[in-house]
């Protein structure tokens, strides 16, 4: 099975047909997709502008499309690092317990579903980098009243399981960003899906 790097020089090979590019480039992000997959790629297609089912496309934009995600990949990575190096010095500290914000990393390890989007044609427009510098800030400054990636108010709880959504970008919050006041306001505007009554 091929990395992420293997398949971000296939994306670049010239040598490659459009066809295969393409396709490597959808599969980088089996490796990370900070949206989600199909809102990842909903996400580059709109920014790059390339349709989601273009077998036939200009290698141009396949190659800023792949700039994009390894930038965002880079940003990722950077915290992922800096994460490590904290939870080894908490460890040599005595403090072995996880705190919100260490379970909340521990399950988006590798950089898939970050800032997850549900609704796959419901995300953030700015570029992945920033999008993910601004989580990254947020989370290392500690809990906050709004969405860390647009600054919205409107954060109510999606679904059974899915927890607090972003009513102004459709990002996934994780609940470490907000504060205690604001993940009690999410839950009063709760918006489950109906049940069938049959």
């Amino acid at each position: 099975m091929a990395g992420f790097r293997s398949l971000a020089r296939q994306v670049r090979d010239p040598g490659c047909d459009t066809a295969l590019r393409r396709y490597s480039l959808r599969k980088c992000l089996e490796r990370f997709a900070p949206y989600g997959h199909r809102a990842t790629w909903d996400h580059l297609c709109r920014r790059h502008r390339f349709g989601p089912e273009d077998r036939e496309l200009d290698p141009g934009r396949l190659v800023a499309a792949l700039d994009e995600l390894e930038e965002a990949r880079a940003v990722w990575l950077a915290y992922e690092e800096r994460f490590a190096a904290r939870r080894r010095r908490e460890k040599q500290e005595g403090l072995r317990g996880l705190g919100t914000l260490d379970d909340w990393h521990r399950r988006v390890w590798g950089g898939n579903g970050v800032v997850r989007c549900e609704d796959p044609a419901v995300h953030p427009s700015d570029p992945l980098p920033e999008v993910l510098r601004r989580l990254i800030g947020a989370l290392e400054q500690g809990p906050g009243e709004a969405c860390p990636v647009c600054a919205g108010p409107r954060i109510a709880w999606e679904g059974p399981g899915l927890g607090p959504v972003c009513g102004d970008c459709g990002v996934g919050v994780p609940r470490a960003a907000l504060t205690s006041g604001a993940l009690a306001r999410a839950r009063a505007g709760r918006r489950c899906p109906l049940a069938s009554a049959a």
